[in-house]
């Protein structure tokens, strides 16, 4: 049996069929920095530098590239001001904010539940 799986705009799609574009999305949703990047801007469009403070621990070339891919598939707006010196936010889009609830439930679910896991 062959699992169905969309590859454009279709009715059905299986996150567990290999071949399904559901993964990719959930590869990039289920990441912890994604994760922490989404919660981050969950208050409103942050600088780089606020976002690299928030989420302690993380690299500049690994935060760039979590919100490059963010970017690529529409979780995220990148806005670049013509200032001096140039600064540049990252806020959510509506996709973002939309997807934005499940991981802070996801998150809030870690913090509570951390000290039972072995």
């Amino acid at each position: 049996m062959v699992t169905p799986c969309a590859t454009e705009h279709h009715d059905h799609h299986d996150v567990y069929a290999a071949q399904c574009p559901c993964r990719e999305v959930l590869d990039l949703l289920a990441n912890k920095w994604s994760a922490l990047a989404i919660g981050a801007m969950e208050d409103g469009p942050q600088r780089f530098g606020a976002l690299q403070r928030r989420l302690q621990g993380v690299s500049p070339k690994v935060l760039t590239s979590t919100l490059r891919r963010l970017e690529d598939k529409g979780f995220v707006d990148r806005t670049i001001y013509p200032a001096v010196p140039l600064h540049v936010e990252y806020a959510l889009t509506d996709l973002g904010r939309s997807v934005a609830r499940p991981l802070a439930q996801l998150r809030d679910w870690v913090e509570e539940h951390v000290d039972e896991i072995a």
